[in-house]
């Protein structure tokens, strides 16, 4: 594979080609991830919970965020790197160029922010210095103590409408790239249907441009694994193939199915 970038996942996208995403913690994994042909590789925060052993991601900091970004960044040979921003990294416009600054300089190729609206202002200054952002909405983990748990969005109209309404906003402010986590499947094929940019999709059903799951879970290592989730390991002979598996299904449109999703 030639390096991908938001341009060429933007090129997919309009060719109406699928593409896959998976988290990335460590150099081993890393380099499987990208041999297995997957385009985009998330450094996720979720690190606090299937790595540090934490019940969410709250404890993460820009510090454990930057050290995971290097080992996975300097095993990748291919795929659009991603790191995630944690919890109250980017609060404000200034706290958010300084920690994206970090991931950046420690080989991510995009950050991720989650968050609406109030976002706009930061995203736009971080696209307008050279940073590309992928956008969060949905079930965004880090506002867990907020939403009362780790719950589907977005299931009555108003809830939807904001939803929607924040992705136009964020597409707006220079996002490159946007997660819709655990929302209706509906709602997830309208919002990627009206957006330019590349969706990605995790418990947001099977219309979303691309799919993401956590290592962990694609490999069975989850043993309370959510609705979303699909032990792609099973039958399998190598890790290499498992993510392999998870990555054609997603681009040949077999994963996820209607029992994957959630309904409004």
């Amino acid at each position: 594979m030639t390096q991908v970038t938001a341009q060429s996942l933007r090129q997919l996208k309009q060719a109406d080609i699928k593409f896959s995403c998976v988290t990335a913690y460590d150099a081993s994994f890393a380099r499987c991830i990208a041999a297995a042909g997957v385009e985009t590789m998330l450094v996720g925060d979720s690190l606090g919970m299937v790595l540090q052993g934490h019940r969410d991601t709250l404890p993460v900091t820009i510090e454990h965020m930057a050290y995971h970004v290097q080992c996975v960044s300097r095993a990748n040979t291919s795929s659009l790197v991603m790191g995630d921003m944690p919890f109250m990294s980017y609060a404000t416009t200034e706290q958010a160029l300084q920690n994206a600054a970090c991931l950046m300089r420690a080989g991510a190729q995009m950050v991720k922010l989650e968050g609406g609206a109030w976002l706009s202002e930061s995203i736009y200054k971080l696209t307008e210095r050279g940073i590309p952002v992928c956008a969060h909405l949905g079930l965004t983990p880090q506002s867990v103590n907020t939403l009362g748990g780790f719950k589907v969005q977005g299931r009555n109209e108003a809830d939807a409408r904001r939803i929607v309404d924040d992705a136009h906003e964020v597409e707006a402010a220079g996002a490159g790239l946007l997660v819709l986590e655990c929302i209706p499947s509906a709602l997830g094929g309208q919002i990627s249907k009206q957006l330019a940019i590349p969706v990605i999709g995790i418990g947001a059903g099977p219309d979303t441009d691309a799919q993401v799951l956590v290592l962990h879970d694609l490999l069975g290592l989850n043993p309370h694994p959510p609705r979303f989730v699909k032990n792609f390991m099973a039958g399998q002979g190598s890790i290499e193939d498992a993510i392999t598996a998870f990555s054609e299904a997603v681009k040949n449109g077999q994963f996820p199915t209607p029992e994957h999703g959630f309904k409004a």
